[in-house]
């Protein structure tokens, strides 16, 4: 019986309900998951946005997700270069990404490699950058938001 390797990279800051469903999704089409989060320095060099969360901070969270069966850090834009690193069958991404520039080329590069890519739907309702953006209207600060609820 031949294995079936999937591959779930993100970024995981601030995990929220939209990551956990990716996951979730993810599982129920491979036999062995893996988690790639990215490092700070991939996400800056393609979101020009630092990250909220450590990469440390973000591993742990998600090696202690038991949908996944191993965390790899993933310091590669080009996802090819993910693909030599650490060998899958599938790569799966929210849909958000479909039809996209960077999602034409993620598919290109993942079809010259013979890895499937596996779209689902995105939780558009929840995303880092929405929560971002709240707890910058929040003042950003954890006692800005302590004092709210109180």
């Amino acid at each position: 019986m031949t294995v079936r390797i999937g591959y779930a990279s993100g970024v995981y800051d601030l995990f929220h309900i939209g990551h956990l469903n990716l996951l979730k999704h993810a599982r129920e089409h491979c036999d062995y998951l893996i988690a790639g989060v990215v490092t700070t320095g991939a996400t800056m060099r393609q979101k020009s946005k630092e990250p909220v969360v450590p990469l440390n901070e973000r591993l742990e969270i998600v090696r202690n997700i038991r949908l996944v069966d191993e965390v790899v850090v993933d310091d590669f834009v080009d996802k090819v270069d993910a693909w030599r690193a650490f060998g899958f069958d599938v790569f799966f991404k929210g849909d958000d990404w479909r039809g996209t520039e960077k999602g034409n080329r993620l598919e290109a590069g993942m079809a010259a490699v013979g890895v499937e890519v596996v779209y689902f739907p995105y939780t558009a309702h929840t995303s880092s950058t929405m929560l971002r953006r709240a707890l910058n209207l929040l003042g950003g600060g954890i006692d800005d938001i302590e004092s709210l609820e109180a």
